[in-house]
């Protein structure tokens, strides 16, 4: 079964456990400007900005979506620990890019300054690395 991609709109109980999850590894800096990862989860759903990935109705990975005039921008995208390095990140990025790409906008990638996992990010997708 394939990993879904979705904006989430109206999450469920299990959907904000599994949100907290993804977020409960990150880095510090991963949550920046947020207080804390209720607060990125929160502010994400409530602006339509949080896309997650979803296998076998749970929520894997999620990063923050921004529609912006002159391109959008994929940022604080975070995958559960324990089921990293299995695509759950690239589905999430391929689908940020097909939006973008329908939407007629580049997709960026946004991360704090000077974020060598951001860099490297951006190397290996040849996205533009914006800093927030």
């Amino acid at each position: 079964m394939p990993v879904l991609v979705e904006i989430v709109t109206r999450p469920s109980a299990q959907d904000h456990t599994d949100l907290t999850k993804v977020y409960a590894d990150a880095p510090d800096w991963l949550l920046a400007p947020y207080a804390s990862a209720d607060a990125l989860i929160a502010r994400g759903i409530g602006e339509t900005r949080l896309i997650a990935g979803r296998f076998n109705d749970r929520l894997l990975g999620a990063a923050l979506l921004s529609r912006d005039e002159d391109c959008w921008r994929l940022s604080h995208l975070c995958v559960r620990k324990v089921t990293r390095k299995r695509g759950v990140a690239r589905r999430i990025l391929d689908e940020a890019q097909r939006m973008a790409r329908e939407a007629g906008k580049p997709l960026h990638l946004a991360a704090p300054r000077g974020h060598l996992e951001s860099q490297a990010l951006a190397a290996r997708t040849g996205l533009p690395l914006d800093n927030l």
